[in-house]
């Protein structure tokens, strides 16, 4: 039964499929083709750009994985979450950067600059 519909999809339908495209006889044709045929054309095209993907995609480079997936590689481990508190007082007069720089040796940096 699976094999049969399978059959008659390769043999009959894939087949009357192909014939009804408008495929044009030369590249000009594709700039005359209306937007119904287009359409009709987007399916095919999708497979052709898939199997063409899938093809070359073996000697595409690979992406280069991250040497350390893990951000934070020492500091606190023995706490679930880390967390500074620093008093906002101390922060109104004065202009300062707070880093949160994981990998930094000195975490958390607060600097104060000078007005």
């Amino acid at each position: 039964m699976v094999l049969d519909s399978l059959a008659r999809i390769i043999k009959v339908q894939l087949p009357a499929y192909l014939k009804r495209l408008p495929l044009p006889e030369s590249v000009g044709g594709f700039l005359r083709l209306t937007v119904s045929e287009w359409l009709r054309l987007l399916p095919f095209l999708g497979v052709l750009a898939m199997l063409g993907y899938l093809a070359i995609r073996p000697f595409l480079p690979k992406k280069k994985q991250q040497k350390d997936s893990l951000i934070n590689l020492k500091i606190q481990k023995e706490n679930p979450k880390v967390v500074n508190e620093i008093n906002i007082e101390d922060l109104c007069h004065t202009k300062a950067v707070y880093c949160r720089c994981w990998r930094s040796k000195t975490f958390p940096c607060l600097r104060w600059l000078s007005q």
